[in-house]
Formats: C-alpha cells, sequence, structure tokens
C-alpha cells in the first residue's frame, strides 16, 4: 500500500506525491540491512521542509522535500530519500505529483490513486531488483583512489573540509588522469592551508 503525501492546498484541490508506507519500508530495510538508519531533520516551518536521511547497506541518501504538513513534509522527504535506493512508490506514474479533491475536514482524496497503486502493487524495488557485476577494478584508480582518501582525511583533520566539498563533488574523477588533478587541487589545499 501506498501513503500519499500533500505537498500543497489550493483551494480545493491539493497537490499529493506517493510516499512508501514506512512500516512496508522498514520491513524491506530490516530484511536487506539489520543495522538501517532514518534520522528526520526539519530545516523550516513556514512552510514544512524535512530533511530525511536513510543510510542502509553502507549507502547513505538524503530526501529533502517541503509538504502542506510536517507529517506530509515527512513523508514526501522520505519518498525522496526511498528513491535515491531505487525504491519506486507505484501508484505514482512517474513518480510525480498528482491534484486531488481537498476537503478540509477530511484531507486529500487520494481514493482513485489508492486504487491505482493496490492493482500496481504497492512499494516495489525499481526496475533494478539486482545491481549489474561491478566491472573490473583499474589497480591505478583504486590506488589513486587510496592517495585521494588519504589527502580528504588530512584536509578534514585541519579544519578545512568546507572548503573542498565543490572537489568533492566531482568524485573521484573517471580516468586516472582526472584522479591526478583532483589529488592536485586537494594538495593545494592543503599546503595552502
Amino acid at each position: 500500500m501506498t501513503d500519499w503525501a500533500t505537498l500543497e492546498v489550493r483551494g480545493d484541490q491539493a497537490r499529493v506525491v506517493p510516499a512508501p508506507q514506512l512500516t512496508l519500508l522498514v520491513g524491506h530495510l530490516d530484511q536487506a540491512d539489520p543495522d538501517w538508519s532514518l534520522h528526520w531533520a526539519c530545516d523550516g516551518m513556514q512552510p514544512p521542509v524535512v530533511r530525511a536521511r536513510l543510510c542502509a547497506a553502507g549507502l547513505e541518501r538524503e530526501g529533502l522535500a517541503t509538504g502542506y504538513t510536517l507529517e506530509d513534509a515527512k513523508l514526501a522527504a522520505l519518498a525522496d530519500a526511498a528513491r535515491l535506493y531505487g525504491v519506486a512508490v507505484l501508484g505514482g506514474g512517474d513518480g510525480g505529483s498528482h491534484w486531488v479533491d481537498y476537503d478540509p475536514d477530511e484531507g486529500a482524496d487520494t481514493t482513485l490513486l489508492e486504487a491505482e497503486a493496490e492493482t500496481e502493487g504497492g512499494v516495489a524495488l525499481a526496475s533494478r531488483p539486482s545491481l549489474p557485476p561491478e566491472p573490473p577494478r583499474d589497480p591505478q584508480m583504486e590506488k589513486a583512489r587510496g592517495h585521494i582518501d588519504d589527502l580528504i582525511t588530512q584536509i578534514r583533520a585541519a579544519g578545512r573540509g568546507k572548503e573542498i566539498a565543490p572537489i568533492l563533488m566531482r568524485g573521484y574523477g573517471n580516468t586516472l588522469e582526472e584522479s591526478r588533478q583532483i589529488y592536485k587541487e586537494l594538495q593545494a589545499v592543503l599546503r595552502d592551508g
């Protein structure tokens, strides 16, 4: 079954997005990784803005969303984080929003959307139930990554971690030459400090 997060209300209409039902998601996470964790942070109240950080299988993904209520923002942020793990919430088509009737006492009328989600099966893994085998790793790239990681640790220990955020957004580089360039940029930050 799918939950629905109300993002906004305009008169007698509400914009909703599909979100995984927390109890079902917990069951899937317990099976996949007993050490999973979920942390919430409220970044704003008018309108409610929530950040959901989901850690499972050695990966950490963060969803950020706004909602009509705090609970709606939490559901939308959870859906955002779950999508990054490949969890698709069925009944939402492309996962986008839908306009439905809204009653101030009853809330958003998602009856038709829920029926569609029921026929599709609720929450499912997206089109990649199992990851393809990893390509063979280049030993030189692995060594370069190790050197970059060591340098990042030194920079953070020096209290200059924020300065390297733009560099880290590029990752380790796709080629050995890109990795060397990233290493040189990180070295310059450490040297200038």
